[in-house]
């Protein structure tokens, strides 16, 4: 499961036939970041006629974690079309909101078509992607004498600790990149229990 993801926020904008094309990209992990952001966009685009959005979250080869929103346009010729430029170009965890300001000329459903996937490919140009790496969380248990090694086995793992539990003995919250879970869990050896993965 090898995909691009998006490292910051981007935008672009498109004009045809005085229609005007503002395409607003996101890095997203979960869904109500989707509403947030259009919500947002609404909030500053008040006048605009039609806020248009696709979504990929997780691997963008598997849409069952996939949306998208014509927003009033004929249907099939805004949210399918950025979708499918997000798909083609393999991007995931990544939100794109069109904004329309509509010019008063018609584009049929194939010009809106093409002008949504061109606004999408204008902003997907200006994406800065970055190779997406899957982490998982872990719960560790340990005892207080131990606490500092599992804390640097963490740390040579390159995970991060999340939080700690100080009750009866140490279970601290990790993640981790997915693909060194296994070797994290053999080099715990005598100091410290895996007791849960998500």
């Amino acid at each position: 499961m090898t995909y691009a993801t998006l490292s910051a926020p981007c935008q672009a904008v498109y004009e045809i036939k005085k229609s005007e094309f503002l395409a607003f990209a996101y890095p997203i992990s979960h869904k109500d970041e989707v509403m947030f952001h259009v919500e947002q966009l609404r909030e500053r685009y008040p006048d605009a006629r039609h806020h248009c959005v696709a979504y990929i979250l997780g691997d963008p080869h598997n849409t069952t974690h996939a949306g998208f929103d014509d927003d009033g346009e004929p249907n099939g010729t805004a949210g399918r079309p950025i979708l499918n430029v997000l798909q083609h170009k393999a991007i995931g965890n990544v939100l794109v909101v069109v904004v329309r300001y509509f010019g008063g000329i018609k584009l049929g459903a194939g010009g809106l078509t093409r002008a949504y996937a061109t606004t999408t490919q204008m902003v997907v140009d200006k994406m800065e992607l970055v190779p997406f790496v899957p982490k998982s969380q872990l719960e560790v248990a340990t005892t207080f004498a131990h606490e500092a090694q599992i804390r640097y086995l963490v740390g040579q793992a390159g995970g991060e600790i999340l939080g700690a539990d100080y009750a009866h003995n140490v279970v601290m919250s990790v993640e981790l990149d997915s693909e060194k879970v296994d070797e994290f869990g053999e080099s715990l050896g005598v100091f410290g229990e895996l007791l849960r993965e998500e």
